[in-house]
């Protein structure tokens, strides 16, 4: 049976995994797609709803909408106001369709064994869908 809880404190105060996660947790890298590309970016994803501006098609390895938010969300977000506390809960929601579960168990499958930079264009990380995917591909690491 799997370990319910995957994680463990660490002497820094984040979080530590275990197993196929901690493989997983470290070979994923969250980055910006306007930051420059490096030799230890490995296979890059790009998930966003819109391409964006001034970005060669060669910047990514993969480009990906099923696992950026909705038009619809993103709109509220970025243009009307929508809390993060709020974004959260619909983004996981919409995270959950068939779908996007689809990519992130494949994602989780490919950190397995190289490196995946997850990209978009928040500048702020800890606001940004890709910080919660890259939870989500974490967890689906933990249950294969």
């Amino acid at each position: 049976m799997p370990d319910p809880h995957p994680f463990v404190p660490s002497a820094r105060g984040k979080r530590a995994y275990r197993g196929i996660s901690a493989r997983v947790a470290e070979n994923i890298r969250p980055k910006r797609i306007y930051d420059p590309p490096s030799e230890d970016d490995g296979y890059r994803v790009l998930s966003t709803r819109y391409w964006p501006r001034g970005v060669p098609k060669s910047a990514v390895s993969e480009y990906t909408t099923k696992t950026a938010p909705s038009r619809a969300l993103l709109r509220e977000f970025k243009h009307e106001g929508l809390r993060w506390e709020d974004y959260v809960p619909r983004y996981l929601e919409e995270m959950a369709q068939p779908d996007a579960m689809t990519e992130i168990a494949r994602f989780a499958k490919l950190a397995e064994s190289k490196k995946l930079t997850l990209m978009c264009v928040c500048e702020d990380q800890r606001r940004c869908h890709r910080s919660l995917l890259n939870g989500l591909i974490l967890q689906a690491a933990e249950e294969r």
